[in-house]
């Protein structure tokens, strides 16, 4: 399989749409035409990850964190761009996911929220809006005695589903008018005469990808030689975004919590602010770091905050609002979604082999002093 056919398969499960505008993502370094046989998912690309990439004889590298975050004035051996050199030397491509990931319901901070037992978890902050198809309204000017034909044969081309109902429509009465002049040929009514018909307004709605089939199928369906309707683009109102907040499914100890954390994350220690004796009932989570949620985070009045790692003034605050954080470390925070990522992708790439890489890893070493 190509790249480019790659970085479809990845777009359909986590859509680079979804990620914040100052990101880096989708295929950053690579020919999108190149055969791919292995892949090797990571956090970070890093001078270990690049030679286990060589070593494994890997055509395609998924990070999670971008290789390339801003414009690069220049790619030499000597300085932090050699990475992006032996890359592209070595002809292995990059392609990266991050903040989408971040955000797409059932990533990372749904990983982490699902960790903590948060029910219905809600984003807390940075929000997009997305949709993985847009909606449209229909709206056609039918005679009435034609309605069951033009509703019937829309419904069926695909218009008219809302969550788990089919052939929604609505429709109201009024009259209609219209003077046919010389060359038309009306189903209806006579060349120069003014006609006034009791016609249906009819509404359905329309995903994105019917469209063109449901206007086709109304056009055919409709007695009118010229059909009256108007096509709506509707407002989406799913908002998505960072971090996850929630109520727990049934109250928990600080040292459970812990527990489950480290046991699925890997993570071997943890910086804690706050209490770390309490009994916690509303939690929130953030993967990496999360800046300023924090602050809607205590405004929201959680017990514990679980994320990668706060800054000195993010703790303090954190301490003086009796909110208790859990710090893992950033890369630690994210580390644990990529098994469950190789499984996603493995389905859809079913003849390329798919590896998580053994030589990326939390840049910090704790140790005891």
């Amino acid at each position: 399989m190509k790249i480019k056919d790659i970085a479809e398969k990845i777009n359909e499960i986590i859509p680079v749409k979804m990620a914040l505008d100052w990101d880096n993502v989708g295929l950053l370094i690579g020919d999108p035409k190149k055969d791919v046989t292995k892949i090797l998912l990571t956090i970070d690309t890093t001078k270990e990850v690049l030679a286990e990439a060589k070593r494994e004889k890997i055509d395609l590298i998924i990070s999670y964190h971008p290789v390339i975050w801003d414009g690069l004035k220049k790619i030499t051996t000597d300085d932090s761009t050699y990475v992006v050199y032996e890359l592209i030397r070595s002809n292995i491509a990059v392609y990266s996911i991050h903040t989408a990931l971040d955000i797409l319901t059932g990533g990372v901070n749904d990983g982490l929220a699902e960790i903590l037992g948060i029910t219905n978890p809600k984003p807390i902050g940075d929000y997009i809006q997305y949709s993985d198809g847009d909606n449209y309204k229909m709206i056609v000017f039918v005679p009435a005695d034609s309605l069951a034909k033009v509703s019937n044969a829309v419904f069926a081309a695909g218009a008219g589903a809302i969550g788990n109902y089919s052939n929604c429509g609505f429709g109201s009465e009024g009259t209609g008018t219209f003077k046919p002049l010389e060359g038309a040929k009306p189903a209806i009514g006579k060349k120069g005469t003014l006609e006034k018909v009791n016609e249906i307004r009819f509404e359905t709605i329309v995903p994105s990808p019917k469209l063109g089939a449901v206007i086709a199928a109304m056009k055919k369906a409709h007695p009118y030689e010229m059909p009256a309707y108007d096509i709506v683009k509707l407002y989406n109102e799913d908002l998505h975004g960072l971090g996850r907040i929630g109520m727990l499914d049934k109250p928990a100890k600080i040292s459970e919590l812990v527990k489950n954390v480290k046991k699925v994350t890997g993570a071997k220690a943890i910086g804690l602010v706050g209490d770390g004796k309490r009994i916690v009932k509303k939690a929130a989570v953030c993967a990496g770091t999360c800046g300023k949620i924090i602050n809607t985070i205590i405004a929201q009045k959680a017990d514990l905050y679980l994320t990668g790692e706060l800054k000195h003034h993010e703790a303090i605050a954190a301490q003086e609002a009796n909110l208790t954080c859990i710090c893992l470390s950033h890369t630690n925070s994210e580390r644990f979604i990529l098994k469950k990522l190789a499984k996603q992708l493995q389905k859809p790439l079913k003849d390329t082999i798919i590896k998580i890489s053994k030589k990326d890893s939390d840049p910090f070493r704790w140790m005891s002093i």
